[in-house]
Parts: structure tokens; C-alpha cells; sequence
């Protein structure tokens, strides 16, 4: 499993928060949740296996220079959306401190769930009460993205220090940025959504200190879970 620690680098009011969407099954999933991130070793074959099980087609989002990413979107309504990343292979130099990432996603077999996003709008203010409250974090960093237009989407990210290994990161859009779910191809819902790990009260605890309510399972191993439906049909996928 890709460790989602690697996703910090991409990643209103505070992100903490206690209101909450719920899926068909009953689930629930914080109503600031920003995207959800499928990794894959090709990109194209990400696309095409979303298009096969919903009918919605994502389209290329853009690239991460110097981090040996590449994107495609969709959208599941206002301010939530579906990101899948693979690598880049344009990006045939990529500086060391960065080449982890696409190499773990290269090595996939399959499609994954391997990260999830919170949204606020003071990413700032969070970082300090988070650590003030002795919630161990990334600090603030920035991020962009190159669209295949040529626009440039930037924004700040706050990682977590997940000892669970399903913990989210959040982000904070710039102003002058269009969020991606707003132009992104449209017809996706998000029915399921839950994390799950061997000890679940202590995910929920984790949970409780971000002021996250989400919907939490048993399992073997930290996990991650959702289910997508489109026009044609679901897509289950999980981490």
C-alpha cells in the first residue's frame, strides 16, 4: 500500500468540523471532503476502467512538475471530486527527494484508493490549533499543477502525522484557483466512503482530534473504502 504520507505534497472555515454527508448504505463522510485519490501505474488505464464501470470518462487534469505526476478528474459535485494519479513519463528526471512517489505507483497491479483530502479555507489558522492541541503535522506546504491549458492551479497543504495509515491530509485552494470539481466531467456520486483498521477505537480517536466523523470499519490492515456509481454502473475500489 502507498503510504499517505506521500499525498501531503498535494495537498468555509476550519477544516474541523462535526457535519457530514452519508452515502446509499448509510456511511457517512465529512461535507468538506475535497477528492478522493485512485493511483495506478498508467493513466490511461485508470480513465478507461473508470469509463467501463461508471460511464463518466475523467479527463487529464495536468502534471506535477518535478514530482513525476500526472492526473485525470472527475467530479462528484460542488467542491468534491475524484483524482487519479500515475506517473508521468515525460518526466524522465525527477529529483530524489520526490522519485518514491511515482515509483510505488508504478509498481502498482491494479487501480487503488490511495489517499483522501479535507478542504478549509485558513489552512494557516488549522496548522497552529492542530499543534497547539499537539496534533503532530507537516506544516504548511505549497503546491501547483499545470493544467493541459496551460493554467496553473495552486494551493497550500497541512499533512498529518498518520501512524494509522488512513488519516487525510487538508488543503486549502488559492483564491485566484478554480476548485477542479467545478470544470471536471460531471455524472460520478460517491455512495461509500469509510477507513477501517484492526483497532477502531483508536481510528476513532485519531478521527475525533481532526473533528472528522466518518464512517469507520474492522479490518486486517488499515484501509481505505469507497464505492462510485456513474450512469452505467458502480466502481468499488478500495486501498
Amino acid at each position: 500500500m502507498i503510504s499517505r504520507r506521500q499525498f501531503v505534497y498535494f495537498a468555509t472555515s476550519l477544516a474541523i468540523t462535526s457535519t457530514v454527508g452519508f452515502g446509499e448504505d448509510g456511511s457517512m463522510f465529512p461535507n468538506n471532503l475535497d477528492h478522493l485519490i485512485v493511483g495506478c501505474s498508467d493513466l490511461d488505464a485508470g480513465i478507461a476502467m473508470l469509463e467501463k464501470s461508471t460511464g463518466v470518462k475523467a479527463r487529464f487534469g495536468g502534471v506535477h512538475p518535478g514530482r513525476g505526476t500526472r492526473n485525470a478528474l472527475a467530479s462528484f459535485g460542488d467542491l468534491h471530486y475524484l483524482e487519479i494519479i500515475a506517473p508521468d513519463p515525460a518526466q524522465t528526471e525527477v529529483p530524489p527527494e520526490q522519485a518514491e512517489m511515482p515509483r510505488e505507483l508504478k509498481a502498482l497491479k491494479a487501480p487503488q484508493l490511495v489517499g483522501w483530502a479535507v478542504h478549509t479555507n485558513n489552512i494557516d489558522a488549522l496548522a497552529k490549533d492542530l499543534t497547539t492541541r499537539g496534533v503532530k503535522n507537516s506544516g504548511v506546504q505549497p503546491g501547483s499543477r499545470k493544467r493541459g491549458d496551460g493554467r496553473v492551479l495552486s494551493w497550500k497543504t497541512l499533512g498529518i502525522d498518520d501512524s494509522i495509515g488512513v488519516l487525510p491530509f487538508f488543503i486549502e485552494w488559492s483564491k485566484e484557483t478554480t476548485h477542479p470539481s467545478v470544470d471536471a466531467p460531471a455524472g460520478l456520486r460517491l455512495d461509500i466512503f469509510a477507513v477501517a483498521a484492526p483497532d477502531q477505537q483508536l481510528l476513532r480517536a485519531e478521527l475525533e482530534k481532526l473533528g472528522l466523523k466518518v464512517s469507520v470499519g474492522s479490518a486486517a490492515k488499515p484501509e481505505l473504502r469507497s464505492t462510485i456509481s456513474g450512469p452505467k454502473g458502480k466502481l468499488a475500489i478500495h486501498s
